[in-house]
């Protein structure tokens, strides 16, 4: 059982090598879910994964503790609405440890991203979820996020990628 008062959650320092490795185990953790691919990161993208939030400067990250042992991260990017003229933060990835979730560590962590947000006048904070991630979007939609639209007639914005070669 969690105990939540011993939860605290910290603005990462990349510099940190504790918090290095619990980003890295973390993000190893949300890759093998189901819901992240179901696929453990490569070495290479292990080792290039801090280096690399570490040097852009829209990055950020949240760590959840519980005592000593990680229990979840959110990884954010900033960046900016041209039509609200103001900073906006994206949760690129979000993960709670499995032996962690439902105990209300989620909710912390968007809290803090929230309060986070509010810091820098950020307009907005904007998330991915995958349409059978039920628990996920249970929780999110609780917390007041939902689909993205600018003119219902128009539909629900959409979320689309393509992946280029290295």
């Amino acid at each position: 059982m969690t105990d939540l008062l011993t939860l605290t959650i910290v603005r990462a320092d990349y510099a940190n090598p504790a918090h290095a490795r619990d980003i890295v185990k973390m993000l190893r953790s949300y890759a093998m879910d189901p819901m992240g691919g179901g696929e453990d990161l490569s070495p290479q993208v292990q080792a290039n994964l801090v280096p690399g939030l570490a040097a852009s400067p829209a990055a950020s990250s949240l760590l959840a503790y519980v005592g000593e042992e990680v229990a979840g991260l959110a990884n954010l990017m900033t960046t900016f609405s041209s039509f609200a003229a103001r900073p906006l933060v994206n949760i690129h990835d979000i993960v709670v440890a499995k032996n962690h979730r439902g105990t209300g560590i989620g909710r912390k962590l968007f809290a803090e991203i929230e309060n986070h947000a509010q810091e820098m006048d950020a307009c907005k904070v904007t998330l991915e979820v995958l349409e059978g991630n039920n628990a996920a979007r249970k929780l999110y939609a609780s917390l007041g996020y939902g689909d993205y639209q600018l003119d219902p007639a128009m539909g629900k914005a959409l979320f689309w990628q393509k992946r280029l070669e290295r």
